[in-house]
């Protein structure tokens, strides 16, 4: 919601949705099978065979654990100070960098084309920032500490869903 322009980012918004709402039904679906995330890989390893990891809740972890990804190197980027020297309130550089990081190696030529295209419906870094804020005037030094505080705590647990990832050769490298 914060990337503003609905109608550019609303399928993004419904896809990484819709991959919460799988992993939930599988939680829900029995929670004492399914305590963590990897109970459900585990379960779904042994109960679809050879079509897993191409199905179910680790389908659906794996996409949201990329698009998890590009949140977080945008965030990072982002407080890190990295700008277009021409157009320091522009985030497309900060996008791009991790597009480029955390999911262009998965599209196709057509994905990655439109996602170069969205770039120019981003918000200004200043409206990005006082929407993390929920519209509430911060100044941009605390908005960007908040921002580090966030990371320090989301990147260990996304970093723990990639190593499981790996461990479990799980990770699939098609184009989508």
């Amino acid at each position: 919601d914060c990337l503003g322009t609905p109608i550019v980012y609303s399928p993004v918004k419904a896809d990484l949705t819709g991959n919460i709402k799988k992993i939930r039904a599988v939680y829900d679906s029995n929670p004492t099978k399914f305590k963590t995330l990897q109970n459900i890989l585990e379960v779904e390893k042994e109960m679809h065979g050879s079509a897993w990891p191409k199905i179910g809740a680790t389908l659906a972890l794996m996409w949201l654990k990329r698009g998890l990804k590009f949140m977080l190197v945008l965030l990072q980027s982002i407080s890190d100070g990295e700008r277009d020297e021409e157009h320091p309130n522009l985030i497309r550089v900060n996008a791009m960098k991790a597009y480029e990081i955390a999911l262009k190696k998965y599209h196709g030529w057509m994905l990655q084309k439109l996602f170069t295209g969205s770039v120019y419906a981003l918000p200004y870094r200043s409206d990005l920032l006082k929407a993390l804020e929920k519209g509430k005037e911060v100044k941009e030094e605390e908005s960007i500490e908040k921002i580090h505080q966030f990371l320090s705590r989301v990147a260990p647990i996304l970093d723990a869903i990639y190593e499981m990832y790996t461990k479990m050769n799980a990770e699939l490298s098609y184009k989508a």
